[in-house]
């Protein structure tokens, strides 16, 4: 993109504070309109009859020019709706591009694509959320949060955020466990090749391999634990943990190997930190999640990926 029009870009957004979803509804449609129109653009042809609404504006129209980059996250249920704001950045943005095509600096393939990063600048900022809901499991909790993370994962293309957060909370909840000990934690991309780790934790002699996804290349860290004389325990998904299993049998070390569910993992031990007491689950929930947002604080990059207890 040209440098004069990314300034621009930035200054517009920074004066009309377009970072939430309604406003940057608004601009995403507005840019898409304005490529099926000739300039100087009209205020009034994007006002509605009633003009009280931007013209065109909805949910679906907004989502249309999202599935174009392959994002069906839903920015804004409520696009479209009655709203001054919307109008007023409307006639704002109007004049905005208007401008830039008398600089001669108008590019709206360019400036639709800016604002679509925008957009997920906006989801990446989002926090996961977790319901406390005593009627439910644990386990059900995890599996919902974990079901949240897939849902955001198939709306953002090329995203993988299942991984990260199942590396952090593997590692908040060993530390609540094991107070006593002095956990390594690293950021969930960095490869174990790179600072010569046996696996993502070292207890003793206990490797921890956390995963989403159990492949061949697992089951061989595996067995090069074995080779070392420690003992390896793989931290999967409940619908994988069967598939490394099946993979650890063919090569041999099944019986040399725990996999544990992730699921289960966690709400077990839950329940021991709570001393099986339902009071005091809530509380002990929330120190995980606490510990949790630490560990995303000190060793990822993305805000996004903190939990919110509800």
């Amino acid at each position: 993109m040209n440098e004069a029009l990314s300034r621009r870009l930035h200054t517009f957004r920074d004066e009309h504070n377009i970072r939430k979803k309604g406003a940057l509804s608004v601009v995403i449609y507005l840019t898409r309109a304005a490529s099926e129109r000739e300039f100087p653009l009209s205020e009034a042809d994007f006002l509605a009859k009633s003009g009280g609404q931007v013209r065109g504006l909805s949910k679906a129209a907004v989502q249309a020019v999202l599935r174009d980059y392959g994002i069906t996250r839903t920015l804004a249920q409520e696009a479209g709706r009655t709203s001054r704001g919307s109008v007023r950045l409307m006639k704002s943005y109007v004049r905005f591009l208007n401008a830039l095509h008398s600089d001669e600096l108008l590019d709206l393939a360019s400036i639709e694509r800016w604002w679509v990063n925008r957009v997920l600048d906006y989801f990446s900022s989002m926090p996961l959320k977790l319901k406390y809901d005593v009627s439910k499991s644990i386990q059900s909790l995890f599996e919902d949060l974990f079901r949240q993370v897939r849902d955001r994962e198939e709306g953002e293309p090329g995203a993988t955020y299942l991984g990260t957060v199942l590396q952090h909370l593997v590692g908040a909840k060993i530390e609540l466990s094991l107070p006593g000990v002095q956990l390594n934690h690293f950021g969930a991309s960095v490869a174990d090749h790179v600072t010569g780790r046996a696996g993502d934790f070292q207890i003793e002699k206990t490797v921890i391999h956390v995963t989403t996804m159990p492949t061949e290349a697992i089951i061989e860290k595996c067995r090069q634990n074995l080779r070392a004389n420690l003992s390896p325990l793989i931290i999967t998904m409940s619908g994988r943990a069967p598939v490394a299993r099946g993979i650890a049998e063919m090569a041999g070390v099944s019986d040399r190997i725990d996999i544990l569910a992730a699921e289960q993992f966690l709400a077990a031990n839950l329940h021991e930190l709570s001393a099986f007491q339902i009071a005091a689950r809530e509380a002990t929930l929330r120190e995980l999640i606490q510990r949790y947002n630490e560990l995303i604080d000190q060793y990822e990059t993305d805000p996004g990926l903190k939990i919110q207890l509800g």
